[in-house]
């Protein structure tokens, strides 16, 4: 079977500090995609748009308010795929466009037609060109320089690997613009607290991403079974330099097997519509002992909230334990929370499920 490789390109890598769009970087990455395409099936999640078209329609910097990133955005997403285009047409590689904003995932009927599209794309030998959908997208929904959005496509797709592109050469011990000793760590094995306390803010002044929303997009493509690279590529060869181990930057591995759709939603599109703060027991149950969360665990429930929709858990300290659809209103938990079932099975009549929140409808996010 064909090996699937998402590669996500940041907006440092493909255009000038001061914005316009860098003809030789896209050039290059253009020749290493058609390389890869001997070993696989070929991905691109791209950013740029905002940084390619802003100096297009006269603003002298990066605008910072919505409807003018949003205007940049259209200009500048025309002259990307353009660009890719021209590009890659030389090496014989048709390329398809795909805009997707955040409520695309969180709606299942939508993913599926895109994911659908998409394969079909890839059997027909296509280069999908993927992107946020800048112009309509709004702050609230961003997915963060589309490292999360590289992160889900490769979820979505299936892939074997995927390669996030960027101008650091992987993720440091400490800032190596600030300490030169900081040592370069070359393969993480799980994302801890540890990890995140060393990543970084951006840095670059046309990009929106920084260190961080790379191991946010890590951990999510690592809990679905996707292997993960983050550092750069500069010189012919290296994105299968990558593939084979030698990469400059950072190898997250994974021991996870492929997670279902279902439980990616939840996980990581879905919105919480309430908090549940569970004592020590539960937390054990539910983080180490695969059980579901009973009203006795409960302690706290905020939020209003119906039975079907997501809430979030969380510890006595405040940390997030994960998400799970809760079985009961809230105005019901309220009454019964703490209580051990033969006391919930009293106060509430014809209920069909003890559990408030079922193993099977639960995810754990507890690094």
């Amino acid at each position: 079977m064909l090996r699937r490789i998402v590669v996500k390109i940041g907006s440092s890598s493909l255009t000038s500090p001061e914005g316009g769009l860098n003809r030789e970087a896209i050039a290059y990455f253009a020749s290493e995609l058609a390389s890869l395409q001997s070993l696989g099936q070929v991905l691109l999640v791209t950013s740029g748009a905002v940084a390619a078209g802003f100096r297009e329609i006269g603003y002298p910097e990066r605008p910072r308010l919505l409807h003018e990133k949003q205007a940049a955005a259209a200009v500048g997403q025309a002259l990307l795929m353009q660009s890719y285009r021209e590009a890659l047409s030389k090496h014989g590689v048709a390329t398809a466009q795909i805009l997707l904003t955040r409520s695309d995932f969180q709606n299942r009927k939508r993913t599926g037609n895109a994911s659908m599209a998409i394969e079909e794309l890839l059997k027909r030998n296509a280069l999908p060109i993927i992107n946020e959908n800048d112009t309509v997208s709004i702050d609230e929904l961003k997915f963060g320089d589309n490292d999360t959005l590289s992160a889900l496509v490769a979820n979505l797709l299936r892939a074997d690997q995927l390669i996030i592109l960027t101008d650091t050469d992987g993720l440091y011990t400490e800032d190596p613009r600030i300490n030169p000793a900081a040592r370069r760590i070359g393969q993480v094995d799980e994302i801890t607290e540890e990890i995140y306390a060393i990543a970084g803010g951006a840095g670059s002044s046309v990009g929106t991403g920084g260190m961080r929303s790379k191991i946010d997009a890590a951990k999510i493509a690592t809990r679905s079974g996707v292997s993960v690279f983050i550092g750069k590529a500069t010189q012919p060869g290296e994105l299968k330099s990558i593939l084979e181990g030698h990469g400059q930057g950072t190898y997250f591995e994974t021991r996870s097997s492929t997670l279902p759709r279902k439980k990616q939603w939840l996980g990581f599109l879905s919105t919480p519509l309430g908090t549940l703060t569970v004592d020590a027991g539960a937390e054990e149950a539910l983080i180490h002992g695969g059980r579901s969360l009973l009203p006795v665990g409960v302690r706290q429930a905020q939020g209003h909230f119906h039975a079907g929709d997501v809430v979030e858990v969380v510890n006595r300290n405040n940390e997030t334990l994960g998400r799970g659809i809760v079985n009961y209103d809230s105005d019901q938990l309220q009454d019964i929370m703490g209580l051990p079932g033969t006391e919930v099975v009293k106060r509430l009549e014809g209920i069909h499920r003890l559990e408030v929140i079922h193993r099977d409808e639960w995810i754990s996010l507890k690094l």
